[in-house]
């Protein structure tokens, strides 16, 4: 009898550009997306404030796409609806795997980062509404500063040290995970101004075609992608924000292998395909077309900086962040079984609580719907993510550098794990470089 061969799940055929070249490997890496984003930001802000700022308004107002289909859209519109979708089939992919594989499956691992990411958004709304109270409108934007950038910063952490323990980065990828899910929630259920039952419903049609297919492991890339766009396109018809479809696509993938499959589940094998596509195109492009706003020199910047608005969205993300994810760590910590992991200590959790106050891509998304692109409080929007999110980096980076000598040690321990035998692994034969 013919034994069967394990296989592994292909979108596209072997060797092909997503699966196997050097680009993508490095697109593909955490800190490389984040440094695009952030090179991409950068550019923005300056054309926006030069001479030529006008050729840059009219290249993101340029509008594109079929009128009949209601998509003439312009160039930063498909950005926001568009490109983003891929960046939160991503988010769903990742989401799915961490409940279903990972560590938001155990409720006892997931306790603290679970609760420090609702932390993390209560209190910044909180602070932000504190600052808006009002009959002016601005009360719209309470979400702009829950959200949490994990690209940008996880590219921060990086450049902050070198020597991260384990404990760390689990920490903060569990708890950018949970932010995403409720950010996620928070826009399809607040900014969603005018819902058409009708293309919702015909949006279940490709969504389910698309579900049959992934679970019976069918996953060709001819058949996958019209159905996600067929469904990016009838969800934007029915008023919820196109990218909740990417998260919905994302859902409905596998985790676990099937018998007689190696290497990866489809989700994670899908994630591994798609990434390169979201932090190389979809999020920087979003980035340089969200971050562009002419601040008018230094009274620019003091006259938008005076807005409650973008006071708000400061504070929010500095001290509200802050506050929101140790404060509710430790009150865990404090009055449960919870416990905070070995390699971690307060100062790590009051570091990574700063450096959440790092929003940019979904705080930028929600002030657009707030508030409209291109309006005043939109660019005001845009100032108070902007200086937010540089002072939340700094004071992270002046906390968390102060401990980059014991990560360093606790590194170097990780490093020495040991085997069965109690034989460091840096001496077996085998041990590369040790």
């Amino acid at each position: 009898m013919t034994e069967r061969r394990p296989t592994r799940p292909r979108l596209f055929s072997r060797g092909s550009f997503l699966e196997s070249s050097r680009t993508a490997d490095i697109l593909r890496a955490e800190t490389t997306g984040g440094l695009l984003l952030i090179a991409a930001a950068a550019v923005a802000i300056i054309w926006a404030n030069t001479p030529w700022s006008a050729s840059y308004a009219d290249l993101r107002d340029l509008r594109v796409g079929p009128q009949a289909l209601h998509l003439d859209l312009s160039l930063g519109a498909w950005a926001a609806d568009g490109l983003l979708a891929i960046f939160f089939f991503v988010a769903g992919l990742e989401l799915k795997r961490e409940f279903v594989a990972g560590d938001l499956r155990d409720p006892r691992r997931a306790a603290l980062p679970v609760v420090a990411a609702m932390g993390g958004m209560a209190a910044p709304a909180l602070v932000y509404v504190l600052w808006n109270l009002g009959g002016d409108g601005a009360l719209r934007g309470w979400a702009i500063p829950t959200a949490t950038d994990i690209a940008f910063a996880v590219a921060i952490l990086a450049v902050i040290s070198t020597h991260l323990p384990t404990g760390l980065r689990t920490f903060l990828l569990t708890l950018a995970v949970v932010d995403d899910l409720l950010a996620i929630t928070i826009i399809a259920l607040f900014y969603t101004d005018e819902l058409h039952l009708a293309y919702l419903a015909a949006a279940a049609i490709p969504v389910l075609a698309f579900a049959m297919l992934v679970q019976r492991r069918i996953h060709r890339g001819w058949l996958l992608i019209p159905l996600a766009v067929v469904a990016w396109v009838l969800v934007h018809e029915s008023g919820v924000h196109a990218t909740v479809a990417g998260v919905v696509l994302g859902f409905t993938v596998p985790v676990l292998r099937s018998d007689g499959q190696d290497g990866p589940g489809l989700a994670e094998h899908l994630e591994h395909l798609v990434r390169p596509i979201s932090a190389g195109v979809a999020v920087p492009v979003f980035a340089f077309f969200a971050a562009g706003v002419t601040v008018g020199g230094f009274d620019g910047l003091v006259d938008a900086l005076s807005d409650p608005v973008a006071l708000g969205v400061v504070t929010g993300l500095v001290v509200g962040k802050a506050v929101g994810i140790a404060g509710s760590t430790w009150l865990l910590a404090t009055f449960t079984r919870a416990d905070l992991d070995d390699q971690l200590s307060w100062v790590d959790v009051i570091g990574l609580a700063m450096l959440a106050g790092i929003g940019f891509t979904v705080s930028l998304l929600i002030g657009e719907l707030a508030f409209g692109s291109g309006t005043p409080q939109d660019d005001h929007v845009k100032v108070g993510v902007l200086v937010g999110s540089l002072v939340a980096t700094i004071l992270a980076t002046g906390v968390l550098r102060m401990r980059n000598r014991s990560y360093r040690r606790i590194v170097e321990v990780e490093e020495l794990d040991l085997d069965a035998d109690g034989v460091p692994d840096v001496y077996q034969e085998d041990a590369g470089e040790g």
